[in-house]
């Protein structure tokens, strides 16, 4: 089919807009200008602009030692602008990645404070304090001689604090519509799990109140004997053995109770 007299002549990318549609190659910039423009942004706390020159960076330079750079930085601008979830979905790709790159520590403490830093209190939903607790363990075991390990462990604590937290939360409101069993169960949770918590004395405390209230003197007094064991200035003891000198009973500690086999303070 041969093309008509009267378009014989015009430029074929004309009819598809014209210069708009130019077919014009744009050279990548220099990998060294990207990534130190985006360090100058950084510097002047336009993390919005950086983030988006250490993505073109990391486009542009894919499959090379600047990808690397630039996703590291990247990670970096999106958590110090407040971008929690964006951080850890690149810190997650540099991971996945890069799986034995020198800052490898540093990526994996970037992920963990962004989910650190979405913590809620303790009435709201806690997955993103039971993922940042799994994220700073494997800091600690992956890295123990990194320079973030040992803050990883102290907010590992906090974490878990947060974690035990919610636990004995809902077991106290259970307590209170006399769900006995319901409440043991989170108690229980907290001695499994969080012992070394500010919160596991008053877990045993109140499995002395539960087991009493069912009728079940032996696992309360053992409650007791081992919250006195363990920690004989604690409040939560006076409050305990009140409770079992109440009815006229005294901390016993039975060794084939569940509480005494699960609880060690190391």
């Amino acid at each position: 089919m041969s093309i008509p007299d009267s378009l014989d002549k015009v430029n074929p990318m004309s009819l598809f807009g014209g210069a708009k549609y130019e077919t014009k190659v744009i050279p990548d910039t220099a990998p060294e200008l990207l990534y130190d423009e985006g360090l100058a942004d950084l510097d002047s706390r336009d993390y919005d602009k950086a983030t988006k020159k250490f993505q073109d960076l990391e486009k542009q330079y894919t499959f090379s030692q600047w990808e690397r750079k630039a996703l590291l930085m990247e990670a970096f601008s999106q958590y110090q602008n407040g971008s929690f979830d964006d951080a850890i979905g690149t810190t997650q790709r540099y991971i996945g990645h890069y799986t034995a790159a020198p800052d490898l520590d540093y990526m994996y403490y970037i992920e963990a404070m962004s989910y650190y830093n979405q913590i809620p209190d303790v009435s709201h939903d806690q997955d993103r304090a039971q993922k940042a607790s799994v994220v700073f363990g494997e800091i600690i075991d992956k890295f123990p001689n990194s320079p973030y390990a040992d803050d990883a462990r102290y907010k590992l604590q906090v974490t878990r604090d947060q974690l035990a937290g919610q636990e004995m939360m809902i077991g106290r409101y259970y307590l209170t519509r006399r769900n006995y069993t319901a409440a043991i169960n989170r108690f229980r949770d907290v001695l499994a799990k969080y012992q070394t918590t500010r919160h596991a004395q008053e877990a045993l405390m109140r499995l002395t109140e539960a087991y009493l209230a069912l009728g079940i003197p032996n696992e309360a007094q053992t409650a007791a004997a081992v919250l006195g064991h363990n920690f004989p200035d604690s409040p939560w003891y006076k409050d305990a053995y009140a409770r079992l000198h109440d009815g006229g009973l005294e901390p016993h500690e039975d060794p084939t109770s569940w509480i005494s086999k699960a609880f060690h303070i190391s």
